[in-house]
Protein backbone atom coordinates (compact mmCIF):
# COMPACT_ATOMS: atom_id res chain seq x y z
CA UNK A 1 0.00 0.00 0.00
CA UNK A 2 1.49 3.34 -1.10
CA UNK A 3 1.82 6.26 1.29
CA UNK A 4 -1.17 8.56 1.51
CA UNK A 5 -0.83 12.01 -0.06
CA UNK A 6 -4.25 13.45 0.83
CA UNK A 7 -6.62 13.22 3.79
CA UNK A 8 -9.05 11.31 1.58
CA UNK A 9 -6.39 8.68 0.93
CA UNK A 10 -5.69 8.50 4.68
CA UNK A 11 -9.37 7.81 5.36
CA UNK A 12 -9.45 5.14 2.64
CA UNK A 13 -6.47 3.36 4.19
CA UNK A 14 -8.00 3.58 7.65
CA UNK A 15 -11.16 2.00 6.24
CA UNK A 16 -9.10 -0.96 5.03
CA UNK A 17 -7.52 -1.38 8.48
CA UNK A 18 -10.93 -1.20 10.15
CA UNK A 19 -12.52 -3.74 7.78
CA UNK A 20 -9.61 -6.14 8.26
CA UNK A 21 -9.92 -5.73 12.03
CA UNK A 22 -13.65 -6.48 11.92
CA UNK A 23 -13.06 -9.63 9.86
CA UNK A 24 -10.37 -10.92 12.22
CA UNK A 25 -11.86 -9.49 15.46
CA UNK A 26 -8.61 -7.57 15.96
CA UNK A 27 -8.71 -4.93 18.70
CA UNK A 28 -6.26 -2.77 16.73
CA UNK A 29 -9.35 -1.67 14.82
CA UNK A 30 -10.68 0.18 17.87
CA UNK A 31 -8.11 2.96 17.73
CA UNK A 32 -8.23 2.93 13.92
CA UNK A 33 -11.96 3.68 14.01
CA UNK A 34 -11.58 6.53 16.52
CA UNK A 35 -8.72 7.95 14.46
CA UNK A 36 -10.84 7.74 11.32
CA UNK A 37 -13.63 9.61 13.09
CA UNK A 38 -11.22 12.37 14.06
CA UNK A 39 -9.58 12.55 10.64
CA UNK A 40 -12.96 12.86 8.94
CA UNK A 41 -13.75 15.81 11.20
CA UNK A 42 -10.48 17.52 10.31
CA UNK A 43 -11.15 16.85 6.61
CA UNK A 44 -14.52 18.58 7.01
CA UNK A 45 -12.90 21.60 8.68
CA UNK A 46 -10.28 21.96 5.93
CA UNK A 47 -12.98 21.69 3.25
CA UNK A 48 -14.84 24.52 4.98
CA UNK A 49 -11.55 26.51 4.99
CA UNK A 50 -11.70 26.93 8.77
CA UNK A 51 -7.93 26.90 9.35
CA UNK A 52 -5.55 29.81 8.85
CA UNK A 53 -3.56 27.79 6.32
CA UNK A 54 -5.71 24.90 5.12
CA UNK A 55 -3.17 23.58 2.62
CA UNK A 56 -0.39 23.40 5.18
CA UNK A 57 -2.72 21.83 7.74
CA UNK A 58 -3.60 19.06 5.30
CA UNK A 59 0.09 18.43 4.59
CA UNK A 60 0.71 18.18 8.33
CA UNK A 61 -2.30 15.95 8.91
CA UNK A 62 -1.25 13.56 6.14
CA UNK A 63 2.34 13.42 7.44
CA UNK A 64 0.94 12.76 10.91
CA UNK A 65 -1.33 9.97 9.66
CA UNK A 66 1.41 8.32 7.63
CA UNK A 67 3.46 7.77 10.77
CA UNK A 68 0.62 5.69 12.21
CA UNK A 69 -0.04 3.90 8.91
CA UNK A 70 3.68 3.14 8.56
CA UNK A 71 3.84 1.81 12.13
CA UNK A 72 0.75 -0.35 11.60
CA UNK A 73 2.01 -1.82 8.31
CA UNK A 74 5.53 -2.37 9.66
CA UNK A 75 4.13 -4.13 12.72
CA UNK A 76 1.96 -6.36 10.55
CA UNK A 77 5.03 -7.23 8.47
CA UNK A 78 7.19 -7.95 11.53
CA UNK A 79 9.36 -4.89 11.00
CA UNK A 80 10.75 -2.69 13.76
CA UNK A 81 8.54 0.12 15.04
CA UNK A 82 8.94 2.65 17.84
CA UNK A 83 8.89 1.35 21.40
CA UNK A 84 5.60 3.08 22.21
CA UNK A 85 3.85 1.71 19.13
CA UNK A 86 5.30 -1.76 19.70
CA UNK A 87 3.92 -1.73 23.23
CA UNK A 88 0.49 -0.51 22.07
CA UNK A 89 0.23 -3.07 19.28
CA UNK A 90 1.41 -5.88 21.53
CA UNK A 91 -1.59 -5.35 23.84
CA UNK A 92 -4.09 -6.34 21.13
CA UNK A 93 -4.77 -9.71 22.79
CA UNK A 94 -4.45 -8.53 26.37
CA UNK A 95 -7.54 -8.39 28.62
CA UNK A 96 -7.76 -4.59 28.70
CA UNK A 97 -10.83 -2.40 28.47
CA UNK A 98 -11.92 -0.91 25.16
CA UNK A 99 -10.91 2.51 26.46
CA UNK A 100 -7.41 1.32 27.32
CA UNK A 101 -6.87 -0.11 23.83
CA UNK A 102 -7.94 3.19 22.30
CA UNK A 103 -5.87 5.32 24.67
CA UNK A 104 -2.74 3.28 24.00
CA UNK A 105 -3.07 4.20 20.34
CA UNK A 106 -3.79 7.84 21.11
CA UNK A 107 -0.78 8.00 23.41
CA UNK A 108 1.70 6.77 20.81
CA UNK A 109 0.19 8.73 17.96
CA UNK A 110 -0.26 12.08 19.66
CA UNK A 111 2.64 12.16 22.10
CA UNK A 112 5.18 10.79 19.61
CA UNK A 113 3.95 10.96 16.01
CA UNK A 114 2.39 14.40 16.20
CA UNK A 115 5.54 16.02 17.54
CA UNK A 116 7.70 14.34 14.88
CA UNK A 117 5.37 15.17 11.98
CA UNK A 118 4.93 18.79 13.10
CA UNK A 119 8.67 19.37 13.34
CA UNK A 120 9.25 17.74 9.96
CA UNK A 121 6.45 19.66 8.23
CA UNK A 122 7.69 23.01 9.57
CA UNK A 123 11.34 22.40 8.70
CA UNK A 124 12.77 25.67 7.36
CA UNK A 125 9.65 27.58 8.49
CA UNK A 126 8.99 29.29 11.81
CA UNK A 127 7.11 26.66 13.82
CA UNK A 128 5.00 29.33 15.55
CA UNK A 129 3.29 29.94 12.21
CA UNK A 130 1.36 26.69 12.66
CA UNK A 131 0.53 27.13 16.36
CA UNK A 132 -2.95 28.62 15.85
CA UNK A 133 -4.02 25.79 13.54
CA UNK A 134 -2.34 23.24 15.81
CA UNK A 135 -4.46 24.52 18.69
CA UNK A 136 -7.60 24.48 16.57
CA UNK A 137 -7.02 20.79 15.88
CA UNK A 138 -6.53 20.47 19.63
CA UNK A 139 -10.06 21.81 20.16
CA UNK A 140 -11.49 19.45 17.53
CA UNK A 141 -9.82 16.44 19.12
CA UNK A 142 -10.98 17.47 22.57
CA UNK A 143 -14.57 17.66 21.33
CA UNK A 144 -14.22 14.19 19.81
CA UNK A 145 -12.88 12.90 23.11
CA UNK A 146 -15.97 14.16 24.95
CA UNK A 147 -18.20 12.60 22.31
CA UNK A 148 -16.21 9.39 22.55
CA UNK A 149 -16.98 8.95 26.22
CA UNK A 150 -20.71 8.97 25.47
CA UNK A 151 -20.29 6.54 22.59
CA UNK A 152 -18.09 4.22 24.63
CA UNK A 153 -20.82 3.87 27.22
CA UNK A 154 -22.82 1.95 24.59
CA UNK A 155 -20.24 -0.83 24.49
CA UNK A 156 -18.79 -0.38 27.97
CA UNK A 157 -21.83 0.05 30.25
CA UNK A 158 -19.78 0.60 33.42
CA UNK A 159 -17.89 3.61 32.05
CA UNK A 160 -19.70 5.74 34.64
CA UNK A 161 -17.53 4.17 37.33
CA UNK A 162 -14.55 6.08 35.96
CA UNK A 163 -16.45 9.34 36.28
CA UNK A 164 -17.37 8.54 39.87
CA UNK A 165 -13.80 7.68 40.75
CA UNK A 166 -12.29 10.66 38.95
CA UNK A 167 -14.99 13.14 39.96
CA UNK A 168 -15.82 13.66 36.28
CA UNK A 169 -12.23 14.56 35.44
CA UNK A 170 -10.93 12.16 32.83
CA UNK A 171 -7.29 13.09 33.41
CA UNK A 172 -7.59 11.91 37.03
CA UNK A 173 -8.99 8.59 35.91
CA UNK A 174 -6.08 7.39 33.78
CA UNK A 175 -3.59 10.23 34.22
CA UNK A 176 -3.92 11.03 30.55
CA UNK A 177 -6.02 13.55 28.63
CA UNK A 178 -6.14 14.61 25.03
CA UNK A 179 -5.34 18.21 25.86
CA UNK A 180 -2.33 17.33 28.00
CA UNK A 181 -1.11 15.03 25.26
CA UNK A 182 -1.33 17.81 22.70
CA UNK A 183 0.52 20.19 25.02
CA UNK A 184 3.30 17.65 25.47
CA UNK A 185 3.40 17.05 21.73
CA UNK A 186 3.69 20.78 20.97
CA UNK A 187 6.58 21.14 23.39
CA UNK A 188 8.30 18.10 21.88
CA UNK A 189 7.70 19.42 18.36
CA UNK A 190 9.38 22.70 19.30
CA UNK A 191 12.37 20.80 20.66
CA UNK A 192 12.73 18.66 17.53
CA UNK A 193 12.25 21.68 15.28
CA UNK A 194 14.94 23.64 17.15
CA UNK A 195 17.36 20.73 16.94
CA UNK A 196 16.87 20.33 13.21
CA UNK A 197 19.08 17.48 12.06
CA UNK A 198 21.32 17.77 15.13
CA UNK A 199 20.82 14.85 17.54
CA UNK A 200 17.28 14.54 16.21
CA UNK A 201 17.22 10.74 16.35
CA UNK A 202 18.41 10.76 19.97
CA UNK A 203 15.75 13.28 20.93
CA UNK A 204 13.00 11.24 19.23
CA UNK A 205 14.19 8.15 21.07
CA UNK A 206 14.00 9.98 24.40
CA UNK A 207 10.47 11.15 23.61
CA UNK A 208 9.56 7.60 22.60
CA UNK A 209 10.84 6.28 25.93
CA UNK A 210 8.75 8.84 27.81
CA UNK A 211 5.66 7.92 25.78
CA UNK A 212 6.32 4.26 26.56
CA UNK A 213 6.21 5.03 30.29
CA UNK A 214 2.83 6.72 29.83
CA UNK A 215 1.63 3.63 27.94
CA UNK A 216 2.67 1.40 30.82
CA UNK A 217 0.57 3.56 33.15
CA UNK A 218 -2.42 3.30 30.81
CA UNK A 219 -2.12 -0.48 30.79
CA UNK A 220 -1.52 -0.82 34.53
CA UNK A 221 -2.61 2.19 36.62
CA UNK A 222 -0.77 2.52 39.91
CA UNK A 223 -3.77 2.38 42.21
CA UNK A 224 -5.31 -0.95 43.12
CA UNK A 225 -8.79 0.61 43.04
CA UNK A 226 -8.37 1.72 39.43
CA UNK A 227 -7.09 -1.68 38.36
CA UNK A 228 -10.08 -3.33 40.04
CA UNK A 229 -12.59 -1.00 38.35
CA UNK A 230 -11.03 -1.59 34.93
CA UNK A 231 -11.22 -5.33 35.52
CA UNK A 232 -14.93 -5.09 36.35
CA UNK A 233 -15.56 -2.83 33.36
CA UNK A 234 -13.89 -5.33 31.07
CA UNK A 235 -16.15 -8.14 32.29
CA UNK A 236 -19.31 -6.34 31.13
CA UNK A 237 -17.98 -5.00 27.82
CA UNK A 238 -18.88 -6.25 24.39
CA UNK A 239 -16.14 -8.46 22.94
CA UNK A 240 -16.74 -8.52 19.18
CA UNK A 241 -14.81 -5.76 17.40
CA UNK A 242 -17.31 -5.49 14.56
CA UNK A 243 -20.20 -5.08 16.99
CA UNK A 244 -18.25 -2.54 19.04
CA UNK A 245 -17.46 -0.40 16.00
CA UNK A 246 -21.05 -0.63 14.75
CA UNK A 247 -22.34 0.67 18.10
CA UNK A 248 -19.73 3.43 18.22
CA UNK A 249 -20.82 4.62 14.76
CA UNK A 250 -24.52 4.91 15.63
CA UNK A 251 -25.93 8.43 15.74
Amino acid sequence: MSRATTIKEVINQLDVIIENAIESNDRLGLFAYIYRRTTAEIARETKLRNFQNNERLEILDVAFANLYLDAYNDYKNNKQVSASWQFAFNQRDMPLTILQHIMLGMNAHINLDLSVSTAQTMKGIEINEVETDFNKVNDILFQITNELQERLSRVSPLMFLLDLLGENKDEQVIDFSMRKARELSWNSANLLWALGDNDNKKAIQKIDNLVLKIAERIKAPKTRTMRFILKIMKRFEKKNVGLIISRLKED
